[in-house]
């Protein structure tokens, strides 16, 4: 095998050079790499929407979501489908196959949606359908409240100013609320005089409809000149409304204002939602989908602007962060990153305690960093982020490293020994184990390839890892037959004893006191080899026992500071009501030592008797209790404490598979759909509450 060394360790400056600068581009490339607490997953998802204003949860299911059932089972590559009906409204959430293409998927989607059959007639508008990811979670919560201010005119400013100029951000994806108050005119109807003059809901609907609208007037034409008619016809204030014409009696006008009255109020009125025990509107602030985004630096640059922001709207209206997710990411890259230097240096002193030489522990011991900081560039290059998988990755990859530069040294270091000059041990000791780093580079990434080839969640995510390992072994063999090759020829000692300090003789002596404990040990387990015979099968059994029984899961549970409260109440309860016991609830969390901040909201989607408590935890270093110990210590409290209630606590985590990444109410379920169920399937009713969740099943 020729010797690839040799040029490099005839030319040494030129070798350092080019490792300097390799380092300094592993410098750059790691300042540029985005910082996210995962590896980015692509879950193709879609949404498909369908409305129709007073429908029944029953109505819907059957009427709506049958027809776009059996049309979406049409469609290839669906691994999952989960259909969700409540008042007015059907969502069914549909999860591909992870190669499949999302925008091929859409079109699929589409085209089931225009063949579906046995939809009704009078759909006020035809099924829609929206591209979504799961795993994109919210890095950043706000709540704008205001005293004075009604929460319609606050959210005016925030749907036209706050989060348009959030969304401009780089990076920044969807901007959603929580407890949205669209400004609309609301008609109350009295029943008794509506039927006192022959009316019914539908021709009061039909005369606000015609009598508010935006319509070409023409034009006046004469001799000289045309004149484009511009009146407006469209009504914006609820004493317009008042004096509408809804019909003529007996030669007299009825009005809106003889048969009830128009207020000023939000087009949804069934949604609220409260920061703390403050009514507020909530700003989710999300990462864009498939974007290279330094997470950290993107929330330092937004809460750095919300002071112009807040100067942009009326001073009533104040917002404050009650969320910011990246307090997690950082304290859990930061914490790996800290390992990993530990890892190095634990490394290099075990070097150290068996060399017993600086100069010569140094040789192998600059591979490591010069490996890992090489892995950098193909980091950046490959579109990978710093994060938890990654980090681990370098961190295991720093045992794997170093072996190649001590093949390298060892053998330099025989052939000193043997009377040669250091350039020319350097060449042959380098050349004689060239293939030998060859074959031990290959065996080690041949032992990550399983996790690089395999398929899924769990090969979507350690695809990152598998890859960030093998890069750094294939780095550290070309840095081993390179740099310390050269660094061989230029500071090895040919007489290592003279280079031993006092440290160095201290570890001889630690060294021989372990090849004691070793011998002693080893005598004695030939000895009496019946019972390390016993004890060799005694550890074998145990660890296939703890095996079976260890606790296994999808993905380890992990503490990111958040906890996700569902409520949930009787079905027929007022919305006044469930907002009056929600708020509650949520008085009790906040009573716990280890919550920093809270809210919550009652949404019609799914039901309104369901509600939503986000529960924001101290810092790690503010709190002494996990989020599971929050939740065991909350469970009791909230058990029973407001009548009529139910709480479901659960720790939310990075990887969220399924239901369109909306929090999964409790009572609404989903199940994965095998291929030979994708034909001629039946929805089956599961629950009676008026949020309807079915499930697929083959049709019998």
């Amino acid at each position: 095998m020729a010797n690839l060394s040799r040029p490099f360790i005839e030319r040494p400056k030129a070798t350092l050079l080019l490792v300097a600068g390799f380092f300094l581009l592993g410098v750059v490339a790691y300042f540029q790499l985005p910082i996210s607490s995962l590896p980015d997953v692509d879950f193709p998802t879609i949404d498909v929407w369908a409305t129709m204003p007073g429908a029944s949860a029953e109505n819907m299911a059957s009427s709506i979501a049958g027809p776009l059932e059996r049309a979406l089972s049409n469609v290839p590559n669906v691994t999952s489908m989960t259909s969700t009906s409540s008042l007015s409204q059907t969502n069914i959430t549909l999860q591909f196959a992870l190669e499949r293409d999302i925008d091929a998927a859409a079109q699929d989607v589409q085209a089931a949606i225009n063949s579906a059959s046995g939809l009704p007639k009078d759909l006020p508008s035809p099924p829609t359908y929206e591209k979504i990811d799961p795993s994109v979670f919210a890095i950043l919560s706000l709540a704008a409240t205001s005293d004075t201010m009604p929460l319609p005119e606050v959210y005016d400013y925030v749907d036209n100013i706050i989060s348009r100029a959030l969304a401009q951000f780089p990076g920044v994806g969807v901007v959603d609320y929580h407890g949205d108050q669209v400004p609309a005119i609301r008609v109350q109807v009295n029943p008794t005089a509506l039927a006192a003059h022959n009316l019914d809901l539908e021709d009061v609907r039909t005369a606000l409809a015609s009598s508010t609208v935006d319509r070409p007037k023409g034009t006046l034409d004469s001799e000289k000149k045309t004149v484009i008619l511009g009146s407006n016809d469209q009504l914006f204030k609820a004493k317009d409304y008042n004096d509408q014409i809804v019909a003529w009696r007996n030669g007299s006008p009825l009005r809106i204002r003889d048969i009830g009255q128009a207020i000023d109020g939000a087009q949804e009125a069934k949604t609220a939602a409260w920061s703390q025990n403050q009514r507020a509107i909530i700003i989710d602030i999300h990462k864009q989908s498939g974007a290279k985004v330094n997470v950290p630096l993107l929330v330092d640059r937004i809460k750095a602007a919300l002071p112009a922001l807040e100067s942009s709207v009326p001073p009533a209206i104040k917002l404050t962060v009650v969320a910011d997710r990246t307090q997690t990411i950082r304290a859990s890259v930061s914490e790996v990153e800290k390992t990993l230097l530990i890892t190095i240096g634990l490394v290099a002193l075990v070097i150290f305690l068996f060399l017993r030489s600086a100069r010569a522990t140094l040789i192998p011991a600059i591979s490591i960093p010069l490996s890992l900081v090489g892995t950098f560039i193909f980091m950046y290059a490959f579109g990978y982020s710093l994060d938890n998988i990654s980090l681990m990755g370098l961190t295991i990859a720093v045992g794997f490293v170093v072996d190649d530069a001590i093949v390298v040294m060892e053998n330099v270091m025989r052939h000193v020994e043997m009377g040669k000059s250091r350039l020319q041990a350097a060449i042959d000791g380098a050349g004689e184990v060239g293939f030998t780093l060859l074959s031990m580079t290959l065996s080690l990434i041949a032992a990550f390839l399983p996790l690089l080839l395999m398929g899924g969640v769990i090969g979507r995510v350690l695809r990152e890892f598998s890859v960030t390992v093998s890069v750094a072994i294939i780095l550290s063999g070309a840095i081993s037959i390179t740099l310390t090759a050269v660094s061989c020829r230029l500071f090895l000692s040919r007489n290592p004893q003279a280079s031993r300090g006092y440290l160095g003789r201290v570890a001889e002596r630690v060294e021989e006191w372990f090849l004691n404990f070793y011998r002693a040990g080893l005598s004695w387990i030939l000895k009496y080899r019946r019972w390390g015979l016993i004890a060799t099968i005694g550890m074998c059994l145990g660890s296939v026992y703890l095996f079976i029984i260890i606790p296994k899961g999808f993905v380890p549970e992990q503490d990111n500071g958040l906890i996700s409260a569902s409520t949930e109440a009787a079905p027929d309860i007022s919305f006044p009501e469930m907002s009056r016991k929600q708020q509650q609830l949520a008085e009790i969390v906040m009573r716990d030592p280890d919550v920093a901040n809270v809210y919550h909201f009652v949404e019609p989607d799914p039901a309104t008797n369901n509600g939503r408590i986000m529960i924001f935890l101290k810092r790690f270093d503010q709190r002494k209790s996990t989020a599971s110990e929050v939740i065991a210590r909350l469970r009791p409290q909230l058990k029973g404490a407001v009548p009529g209630m139910r709480v479901f606590l659960k720790p939310l985590q990075e990887i969220q598979i399924g239901g369109g990444g909306r929090p999964n109410i409790s009572m609404c379920c989903k199940a994965a759909i095998s291929p030979s169920c994708m034909r001629g399937r039946k929805s089956t009713l599961t629950n009676s509450n008026p949020c309807r969740s079915y499930r697929m099943s083959p049709a019998t």
